[in-house]
């Protein structure tokens, strides 16, 4: 399909792209045209973005808009508009939920069956966005939403390693109450912000990508990269690479979940802590165990060492507060977060009393 120009929008003469397919900003703007193109099918969007370093996929576009046009933090010229493809479905099969890449955040809440079988889901859904972005949001989108480091998002800050590669972390310097304290250090210590991607990261999520070299599945447990070194780098996804599925396996029958968020305000805010739980618990003691963490992890952190802890265990406050340690063992903390230390620790032991009803 033609393409056509969509707007005029800013663009870094000092500029360039880095590896994760965004580009890096300058003081000085030049005004530059925006490409639009809206591909008949996955095939064809796939090949106009692979095959040109400045696209991108616009979907929801409730950050991928302000990114580009009110921020000016990522630089593109061409956007591949994907709405119209054939990826919004949402389906059960042999207990696993399929949800197409551009079905709505409102849309999967709806869903009966995640009520019934993965309550924490709904939790999330609802708690991580307001009712207006929920209607256009879409499910991969929200998936790959930058972080709300104000340092990543304000160019008149010269010293970030998401948006200039090898530059610091202004960050760690400086305050930094809305930032991470597991998979961080002196490079990164930038929050992710999705509440979803905590919720699904709980039930051994997998998501399906369609790229120039053909399809794979990748756990969502191994999708999103600590920053290490490259802090620019969040995910697996090359240029090109396109969502298209997430498969979510439903918890077992019985099984009791929960998504608690702490935030400043009930009112559509982003998480000082959260936790995602899902417990099934026979005759007193914990059958199987589900347990990750938001507003702690520069990445959707699933609290594998807690859930060990959990596993077999009797479900007690004695036992939740032993999860709760080992989940927050050898933090990253600087002034500005270390209060998250001990509010994520109760977070915890709050959300799996609450699933199991243990009083004691």
């Amino acid at each position: 399909m033609p393409l056509r120009r969509l707007s005029e929008h800013r663009r870094g003469n000092s500029g360039g792209r880095d590896q994760s397919g965004h580009g890096q900003t300058g003081e000085q703007t030049t005004m530059s045209l925006l490409e639009y193109a809206r591909p008949n099918d996955v095939a064809e969007a796939v090949a106009l973005v692979s095959n040109d370093p400045d696209a991108a996929y616009l979907a929801g576009g409730t950050t991928q808009l302000d990114l580009l046009l009110k921020d000016g933090v990522i630089q593109l010229g061409k956007l591949v508009d994907i709405t119209r493809l054939p990826l919004r479905g949402i389906t059960v099969a042999r207990d696993t939920l399929r949800i197409g890449a551009l079905a709505t955040m409102d849309e999967l809440a709806s869903e009966p069956i995640v009520h019934e079988r993965a309550p924490h889901l709904r939790d999330a859904l609802l708690t991580g966005a307001s009712q207006q972005l929920r209607n256009m949001a879409t499910i991969g989108g929200n998936l790959l939403q930058r972080t709300r480091c104000r340092y990543f998002r304000d160019r008149s800050v010269p010293v970030c390693n998401k948006r200039i590669p090898g530059s610091g972390c202004s960050a760690v310097n400086g305050p930094a109450r809305m930032h991470a304290i597991l998979g961080a250090d002196q490079n990164c210590i930038a929050l992710h912000a999705s509440d979803l991607a905590v919720a699904l990261v709980a039930l051994d999520a997998s998501v399906q990508i369609q790229g120039r070299d053909g399809q794979r599945v990748v756990p969502l447990t191994e999708f999103y990269l600590l920053p290490g070194k490259r802090p620019d780098v969040e995910t697996v996804l090359g240029q090109g690479d396109m969502i298209t599925y997430v498969d979510v396996p439903l918890p077992p029958v019985g099984t009791r979940s929960e998504y608690l968020k702490v935030r400043d305000r009930t009112s559509y805010e982003f998480a000082l802590t959260s936790a995602a739980a899902a417990l099934l618990i026979e005759d007193g003691i914990i059958a199987d165990a589900r347990l990750a963490l938001g507003g702690v992890g520069t990445i959707p952190w699933r609290a594998m060492t807690a859930e060990e802890v959990l596993r077999g265990a009797p479900a007690s406050i004695d036992t939740f507060r032993s999860a709760a340690a080992v989940a927050l063992r050898d933090p990253y903390t600087v002034p500005g977060t270390a209060f998250k230390v001990e509010l994520a620790r109760r977070t915890i032991v709050q959300v799996l009393k609450n699933v199991s009803g243990a009083r004691s």
